[in-house]
């Protein structure tokens, strides 16, 4: 519940696709060196997938799921780290 609770409060500070933007950035950091690469690119690659999009609703959407995927993401490199 607590995970949940911190995913909700991530996405809603987020508001804009620059906001996004700069937040995946800063996760995919978090990465080892050799995925820091692809995942950049994929960052990348989804923003210019949806620069069209102008439903409020849907780029909301996106936003909370992005930062669900990233978080999985480093959660998942964190757990083979170890």
């Amino acid at each position: 519940m607590v995970f949940f609770s911190r995913i909700l409060r991530s996405a809603t500070t987020i508001e804009t696709s620059k906001q996004l933007y700069k937040h995946l950035l800063k996760e995919c950091k978090k990465l080892p060196d050799e995925a820091q690469g692809y995942y950049r690119h994929f960052i990348r690659q989804g923003f210019t997938q949806h620069s069209d999009e102008i439903d409020p609703e849907r780029i909301s959407q996106i936003i909370e799921r992005a930062v669900e995927d990233g978080k999985w993401i480093v959660e998942k490199y964190s757990k083979i780290k170890k």
